[in-house]
């Protein structure tokens, strides 16, 4: 399903709409099912402000464990590059308690601000290695030049039953799908192949 936009709030606004009722009574997929993608953290629609947004619509609360509440879709990452998705369940002196996937896990408080974020829209860097029910890709308007064949190809793949593109970049995303790679990967692995199959000599 392709949601064209105008502006970033109007991106916000329909994701939300997506997640919290659209997809939910037309595909059956349920709100904590469905992963929102976005090319970034910061600006107006990147995955600070889709959070918030989400947050303040799935599951209102004041934040008082670090900024998080019981029932929070979080992004834990507990080494660099690495992103596992949880659900905070509750927090106290020892840390912040989530649960990822049935694995019960504690992040000390110390470590909160720099390994946990809320979850519930995620880059598409973050998603990789993971699939969801559903997923909504948000791309608004500052995310045109942002925008390659490969990065297109991951984030449209996250979803298992459903896809939704909140559109925003006009024709930014043609452009991205129909692009040739920009140079050829080169690697050692025909040279060391080759050195395997040479006869002994």
């Amino acid at each position: 399903m392709i949601v064209p936009v105008r502006e970033p709030a109007e991106a916000v606004h329909r994701t939300v709409q997506l997640v919290a009722d659209s997809v939910p009574r037309a595909i059956g997929v349920p709100a904590a099912e469905t992963q929102v993608i976005t090319p970034g953290h910061g600006g107006p629609a990147g995955t600070r402000a889709l959070n918030a947004a989400l947050k303040e619509r799935l599951n209102p609360g004041p934040g008082r464990f670090g900024g998080f509440d019981p029932g929070d879709r979080v992004a834990y990452v507990p080494a660099p590059g690495r992103m596992v998705p949880g659900t905070v369940v509750s927090g106290d002196a020892e840390g912040l308690r989530l649960d990822c996937g049935g694995t019960p896990v504690v992040v000390p408080q110390w470590r909160v601000g720099e390994d946990v974020r809320h979850g519930w829209a995620v880059t598409a860097h973050q998603a990789v290695g993971t699939r969801w029910p559903a997923a909504v890709v948000v791309l608004p308007g500052d995310a045109a030049q942002s925008l390659t064949r490969a990065w297109v190809y991951t984030a449209f793949g996250r979803g298992e039953r459903h896809l939704s593109v909140v559109h925003g970049v006009d024709q930014a995303l043609p452009r991205a799908v129909a692009e040739v790679p920009a140079k050829e990967r080169t690697t050692r692995l025909r040279t060391l192949l080759e050195a395997q199959t040479r006869p002994a000599g």
